[in-house]
């Protein structure tokens, strides 16, 4: 998401982030009012009438029409559309965390779960325990599925000696690769579902 767009999605929420604001616009996608009007109808002042006001047509959200000594606002739902199209779409709502670093959760699970195995001579890590929690659990799936090739078929006892070393609940972890799409079994082969496993979905099975 562009940074301006970030900055009318923010103002977009600081502006409707108040109980008169909403309903002013509730009010003005009915009908046009003036600010007496709006002031009788919220049993508000006028200045924070036009306070509210101010703060919607920064976003465009509300037109003003001049009658005499009199001004009329309306809900500018082209405005509103604009911003939606814009804005709200899945794609660019999913752009927001663009500068958050979306592995930190598993490289901290992975921390507090795995440990060095000093029975072998080059660096080798162990799992501490399988995690109960499914979220934490799938993290620590998704790095052993990583200790499979691509493209490789494995029989079944390859897959429980290469489990073993990582953990003495081979069939355990076994049964889960299979049961998170990890990894796809047939006739005692094994091989990894994805073809990158870092793309499966947090959304438990």
């Amino acid at each position: 998401m562009r940074k301006e767009q970030f900055q009318t999605l923010l103002q977009f929420f600081k502006a409707l982030a108040d109980e008169s604001r909403l309903k002013i616009v509730g009010i003005l996608a009915n009908q046009e009012c003036s600010v007496e009007e709006l002031a009788v109808l919220l049993q508000l002042k006028e200045p924070t009438v036009s306070h509210h006001l101010s703060k919607l047509k920064e976003l465009n959200l509300v037109t003003m029409r001049p009658e005499g000594n009199s001004r009329f606002y309306q809900l500018d739902s082209e405005a509103l559309q604009n911003i939606s199209k814009e804005v709200f779409t899945p794609e660019k709502i999913a752009s927001l965390i663009e500068d958050v670093d979306t592995e930190a959760w598993e490289s901290k699970v992975l921390s507090n779960y795995l440990e060095r195995d000093h029975n072998y001579t080059e660096e080798v890590q162990r799992l501490k325990e399988i995690p109960a929690s499914r979220k934490k659990r799938l993290v620590i799936l998704k790095w052993l599925a990583n200790k499979f090739e691509e493209g490789v078929q494995y029989p079944e006892r390859t897959v429980n000696e290469t489990l073993k070393r990582y953990h003495p609940d081979y069939a355990t972890l076994r049964r889960e690769l299979i049961g998170y799409q990890l990894m796809q079994r047939e006739n005692g082969v094994y091989w990894r579902f994805n073809t990158d496993v870092r793309s499966v979905s947090n959304t438990v099975l």
